[in-house]
């Protein structure tokens, strides 16, 4: 029989590991004022705080159990025992936090069933897709290896509110729409499990409104608005403004233009809000645009952005506060479609159809609409050049 070699105790703190030395074999050195609480050696060097109690309350025939907390220079000694001081409190009020923890392993992630839910659709087109991947990275990614049954109503509460207050109220509208999607799924095939989403609105939770703001004149407001756009550094950001000027389009559809997407003549969105492609003949002014984009640009898209995972921006509201200031009056990009509405259809008289299909409005189910052929080419090269024309004499006036 071997001789017991009596247990090697410290007072674990960062100090006292530093004075640690490694030995052949692998040892566990218990804390002298925490029982349960010890670090294990390797022979390399590292190290990883452990605890160790005995479940069901306790007792010599309850089984032993031991749990590693985390790798030292992970996590703090004091972190650590603080951990274990948890570990040891459930211990003994009954529970098995080991069990507790295989439970939540087995659970799938947020992550997970993300996945899972991209997969499910084949056919989605790339630039949704691109653009869930985003939003669940940078809304939601500290989420993604957490069990989805660790997601509570005040989870989505708090995040939600953070959400709207950092970004606005669309993204956080956005964000928790797709969350919620993400969930159906695995809750229909557990009943045990509940969407946090759809617990959060049954408690009482709710979307932002969504309130359509509205403009000045574009007489009044186009001069305010270019010594705004002056103000901004960035060339690329300040094209892709100029881009949504002279078109009225939605700022996913400008910043995720790809060179495939434009010839000599038109552009083409394959992705839109509506679900219809937007064709789209090329203005002087925004030929100007492209011109200067890609002067220099060996990318794919227009308006590339090596900092981000796509290689292009993917949001430009960091922008709107400096030429809100510089301009001396409101600025958002949405508000660039609704003085290209205005200017087509009450200043030089367009015809309410035309308009909508240059700014890709969902047509009304209109009979004599229906009947109707589409614009020719012509027509709305024309179109579109005279609402960009009279953007540039409102802008600059003598």
């Amino acid at each position: 029989m071997s001789k017991r070699v009596a247990a090697e105790r410290i007072e674990i703190s960062n100090r006292s590991l530093d004075k640690i030395r490694p030995s052949e074999k692998p040892r566990i050195i218990w804390d002298s004022k925490l029982t349960g609480f010890g670090v294990k050696v390797m022979p390399s060097g590292a190290m990883s705080f452990l605890v160790n109690y005995r479940a069901d309350g306790g007792g010599r025939k309850a089984p032993n159990r031991r749990m590693v907390i985390g790798r030292h220079g992970t996590i703090s000694p004091a972190k650590a025992r603080q951990k274990a001081q948890e570990i040891l409190g459930a211990a003994a009020g009954g529970k098995d936090p080991s069990s507790a923890r295989q439970e939540r392993r087995a659970m799938p992630t947020i992550g997970d069933i993300f996945e899972n839910y991209m997969a499910a659709n084949p056919n989605r087109k790339p630039r949704t897709d691109e653009l869930y991947r985003y939003e669940m990275d940078r809304y939601l990614g500290d989420w993604l290896n957490k069990p989805i049954n660790a997601i509570s109503r005040s989870d989505i509460q708090d995040r939600f509110n953070s959400i709207s207050r950092q970004h606005g109220p669309t993204p956080a509208n956005r964000v928790m729409s797709l969350l919620r999607s993400v969930y159906r799924s695995p809750c229909a095939e557990d009943e045990t499990l509940r969407n946090p989403v759809e617990v959060w609105q049954a408690g009482g939770g709710r979307f932002n409104k969504k309130p359509r703001r509205k403009i000045d004149t574009p007489a009044d407001i186009l001069p305010k608005w270019q010594k705004g756009f002056e103000a901004v550094q960035n060339d690329v950001i300040r094209d892709a403004i100029f881009a949504g000027l002279y078109t009225g389009m939605r700022l996913r559809e400008v910043l995720w233009l790809k060179w495939s997407d434009i010839s000599d003549s038109e552009l083409i969105v394959e992705e839109t809000k509506t679900g219809e492609p937007l064709r789209l003949p090329i203005t002087r002014q925004l030929a100007d645009v492209f011109e200067r984009r890609k002067k220099d640009n060996e990318t794919d898209w227009v308006f590339p952005n090596s900092e981000t995972k796509s290689g292009h921006y993917e949001d430009i509201h960091h922008i709107y506060p400096t030429i809100t200031k510089a301009a001396g009056t409101k600025f958002w990009f949405h508000a660039l479609r609704n003085n290209f509405i205005t200017i087509a259809e009450r200043d030089i008289g367009l015809a309410t159809s035309l308009t909508k299909r240059l700014v890709n409005h969902a047509r009304p189910q209109d009979v004599t609409e229906g009947y109707a052929a589409d614009w020719t080419f012509e027509q709305l090269l024309r179109a579109a050049q005279s609402v960009a024309d009279r953007i540039d004499e409102l802008m600059s006036p003598p």
